[in-house]
């Protein structure tokens, strides 16, 4: 069997079916870890983002319970990752703190505290945080956790080759096709298999989970402080967007990570300002010494508050998906390893229905929809545009980017740093939206589904399976 994608969900899911008697290939489009693993901050949670408190009211008191055991199980399975294949992560666990900041949120916290204790967690009111920030009130729930995410997942990449699993780098799926056995089409040749599963974040195509999990980015740091005061639990503010804190030691140097200023990808038009208000926020909180680095990462929210993971809506019975984590990517990737493993070896699994992708209703017209949208638009094949006159047109210093209008046309045009002009059709390849210019990350980036492009068009992450279009220009010169 195929998994596409080599992050936590696809080498998690990998492992363990190689370890049950498949014979697994994992096909990667980039590098190991390229995508949202190789972004995140790593809380590994039962304290997770969507309240126990909201999802029993969606579903029920059971089903949430039943979601805290899932949880659990996957901090289990990591530990145990861990202590059989001997990975070097840095793994530990710690203590999470939720801590509310006005009277408003405290109403709300004492809600949540109710319902995590009702699900299970070793839950407590406490007096103190970890971190440096005043509060009214705030909980602390055992049992949380953290490490090294790449680390890690290399560490089960490892293990799975060892068990004589196959890992192919810079092998993108581009389709399936269901004959008597899959046929799945790769950037690296065609590959049959009995069964697939699609552990890239979101799945690529046109599928009714596209229309059910909104893209969303987050922006994190990590800082070195001058008075080495590293906070040793995981601590979140109830703001919305909130903030989260911890700290990570690497190779003996200690760092403190913190994250906030989300918002639907593409919807920012200044996405530097986030970066700059986050350390703003740091430098008021912490006694910084140096920004070590930044970067921002993509995650999908769910409609109703818990992921999509089994039989892909709509396809197959050998196709399947993992998708919609919200933020605790770390926890459900894990998850899905799990319930994924046990569906493909036919075994009971308790949260094959609670987490059943097709508890997502039909929509009348889905057919006629995916028909228009799958296919994308070429417009501009065979035309040309004058480099310079586009140039003279969007008034772009080395590094910046924008969508113009030129001859009737809507181009996005980018200039690099030596000088050139590149443009391409701002139609996304996924479902023509028009894709919006990231410039803290130099992207390219898809307001509707979070299709994710570089400045010259070529695919970064889907939902898309194929690059923007590229637009032909002549006279282009370095400036």
């Amino acid at each position: 069997m195929v998994i596409a994608g080599g992050g936590i969900t696809g080498l998690s899911t990998a492992l363990l079916l190689q370890k049950a008697g498949k014979k697994c290939l994992v096909a990667e489009a980039a590098s190991l870890c390229f995508g949202t693993t190789g972004g995140t901050t790593a809380h590994i949670n039962t304290l997770l983002d969507n309240p126990y408190s909201s999802i029993e009211k969606k579903f029920s008191k059971e089903k949430a319970g039943l979601v805290a055991t899932a949880a659990a199980r996957a901090i289990e399975l990591i530990k145990y990752n861990i202590d059989s294949h001997k990975i070097d992560c840095s793994f530990e666990l710690a203590d999470g703190y939720l801590f509310a900041q006005d009277d408003k949120q405290e109403k709300e916290l004492e809600t949540i505290f109710k319902s995590v204790q009702d699900v299970g967690l070793k839950a407590s009111y406490t007096d103190t945080v970890p971190v440096p920030l005043p509060f009214t009130k705030a909980i602390r729930v055992e049992g949380q956790a953290k490490f090294h995410p790449t680390r890690y997942v290399l560490g089960l990449a490892a293990a799975f080759e060892q068990a004589g699993g196959v890992i192919l780098e810079n092998c993108r799926v581009t389709n399936v096709e269901d004959n008597e056995d899959l046929e799945i089409t790769t950037t690296q040749g065609i590959v049959t298999a009995t069964d697939i599963v699609y552990a890239t974040h979101i799945p690529p195509g046109v599928n009714l989970i596209h229309l059910r999990c909104v893209p969303y980015r987050s922006y994190a740091m990590a800082v070195t402080l001058l008075d080495e005061k590293y906070p040793s639990g995981l601590s979140y503010d109830m703001y919305d967007p909130y903030h989260y804190y911890r700290s990570q030691q690497i190779d003996g140097k200690n760092y403190l990570i913190v994250g906030g200023y989300d918002h639907k990808t593409a919807h920012e038009e200044n996405t530097a300002q986030r970066f700059h208000d986050l350390e703003i926020h740091v430098r008021e909180h912490f006694n910084v010494e140096a920004i070590h680095t930044k970067w921002s990462s993509q995650f999908f929210e769910p409609a109703d508050g818990l992921p999509y993971i089994g039989h892909l809506p709509g396809n197959p019975d050998h196709i399947y998906v993992a998708t919609g984590y919200g933020g605790n990517g770390m926890t459900y990737g894990t998850v899905a390893a799990m319930t994924l493993c046990d569906l493909l070896t036919n075994k009971d699994n308790p949260f094959v229905e609670l987490f059943n992708p097709n508890r997502i209703k039909p929509v009348a017209s889905f057919t006629n929809f995916v028909r228009h949208n799958a296919d994308v638009v070429r417009q501009f094949a065979g035309k040309f545009f004058t480099g310079k006159e586009l140039e003279s047109l969007a008034g772009l210093a080395p590094g910046e980017a924008r969508i113009v209008k030129y001859e009737n046309h809507k181009l996005g045009i980018y200039k690099d740093d030596s000088g050139n002009v590149h443009a391409i059709n701002p139609t996304c390849s996924h479902l023509k939206c028009e894709v919006k210019w990231n410039s803290a990350e130099t992207s390219w980036d898809c307001p509707c589904h979070g299709a994710r492009y570089a400045p010259d068009g070529s695919l970064l992450t889907g939902p898309a399976d194929h690059d923007l279009e590229s637009v032909k220009l002549t006279d282009l010169v370095n400036k």
